[in-house]
């Protein structure tokens, strides 16, 4: 069903990563989970060995991308590494895409030359800082300020929350106030530091400055971690500086298009492992003298499941194909839209494979239970759906803002 449509060139694509994520993530994914680990080392070198990174690069910073960028092909790679792990595989891609992104819009050819071939390599790994503690949704009400002193470096004051992966990233793409209230006053910084393991971390820099970090604990998306950041006096060059001051909010926004897409694609992986194991479930499982899978209302269950999963999975790909053409706004809202459809259905679709399993779907010895949890915050970031239906979707259709 995942192929429908597809060329040799997609299918070939889908069974290297399955592979892939089958040997190397699946095995560890529920002892990550369970035991808030970090996502190992050889995760993140195999998903950079494949080329993963470097999807959305041009092959002049050291990517795979010649042409327009092949959107269906890094959906294909998120459904496939989500389906084994939303934290410790499907994500790894997302924040390098909402920051490459952003730099290929606005950063200049040397900005270009210093991040993007160490992106694309799986060198410098990435995080985005956006959403604080008063400012999640609506970002424009962001407080987190950077000064520009004398010299052309700035100074960074402030807070930032629900930064995911924030420890071990080299790179955060940080936006920060620069100017007066509104999104005109938002600019974007690509901030580098040390990678760091764990659950806390502080940068303590030669003239005073600290960043420190601390992980937020949380229902599910485990293995990532997401952080509280603590910015004081942190001191980042004047190159740090992506394109014109006060562009940030609109350089920001465009790198999530491509991340809401990801999103989707996480979603619909999620919902690929939960349906594949509630099938395999109920083909083994007896009940009332017959196989679960013999039962109507199972059937049935199964059914709304595949069918959920297959129109997110091909609203996703359709919204891929817009973004790719390049033409101003296209795909924009599409993308909002797969991200807000493929993440509700997420929920649908693995609280029915809970319910199929009974009582061992709400174990955590079984994976479903683990689909269920992660599945829950998909509807949450890179744009909560509620924002996503009025301030984006509603928006495109026409719907007066006052009605």
């Amino acid at each position: 069903m995942e192929d429908v449509g597809a060329d040799e060139e997609h299918r070939l694509l889908r069974r290297t990563l399955r592979d892939f994520a089958e040997r190397k993530v699946a095995p560890r994914a529920q002892e990550i989970h369970r035991q808030d680990l970090d996502v190992p080392d050889d995760i993140v070198r195999g998903v950079a060995e494949l080329g993963l990174f470097g999807l959305s690069i041009p092959e002049e910073f050291g990517g795979s991308l010649s042409g327009r960028p092949d959107h269906v092909a890094m959906l294909i790679a998120t459904e496939e590494l989500s389906a084994a792990s939303l934290a410790a595989g499907g994500s790894l891609m997302t924040r390098p895409e909402i920051l490459i992104r952003a730099l290929l819009s606005g950063a200049d050819e040397d900005q270009k030359r210093r991040w993007l071939p160490g992106i694309a390599a799986g060198k410098q790994l990435v995080a985005v800082a956006v959403t604080e503690p008063d400012a999640g949704s609506d970002v424009a009400a962001i407080k987190c300020r950077a000064v520009r002193r004398a010299d052309g470096s700035w100074v960074v004051d402030g807070a930032k929350l629900w930064c995911t992966f924030a420890g071990r990233a080299h790179l955060l793409m940080l936006l920060c106030r620069t100017g007066g209230p509104g999104h005109r006053g938002l600019s974007l910084f690509v901030a580098e530091k040390p990678s760091f393991p764990g659950h806390e971390f502080e940068h303590r820099q030669r003239g005073g400055g600290r960043l420190r970090g601390r992980a937020i604990p949380t229902l599910g998306y485990r293995g990532l971690h997401t952080f509280e950041l603590e910015f004081d006096g942190y001191v980042l060059p004047g190159a740090a500086l992506i394109g014109e001051e006060g562009r940030g909010f609109y350089l920001q926004m465009e790198g999530f298009a491509a991340g809401r897409l990801q999103t989707a694609g996480r979603a619909v992986g999620v919902m690929q492992a939960a349906l594949r194991d509630a099938l395999a479930y109920a083909r083994d499982r007896s009940l009332f003298g017959k196989r679960l899978a013999k039962h109507e209302l199972a059937r049935h269950t199964l059914g709304r499941m595949g069918t959920r999963l297959h129109a997110a999975r091909q609203l996703s790909y359709q919204a891929g194909l817009l973004l790719a053409s390049g033409s101003g706004q296209a795909g924009q809202m599409e993308a909002a839209l797969a991200k807000l459809y493929a993440s509700r259905m997420a929920e649908y679709v693995t609280r029915d494979a809970v319910q199929l399993f009974g009582g061992m779907g709400y174990a955590e010895e079984t994976d479903v239970s683990r689909y269920f949890l992660d599945a829950r915050v998909l509807a949450i970031f890179e744009g909560a759906e509620e924002v996503l239906a009025l301030r984006v979707i509603a928006k495109e259709l026409g719907v007066p803002s006052d009605a």
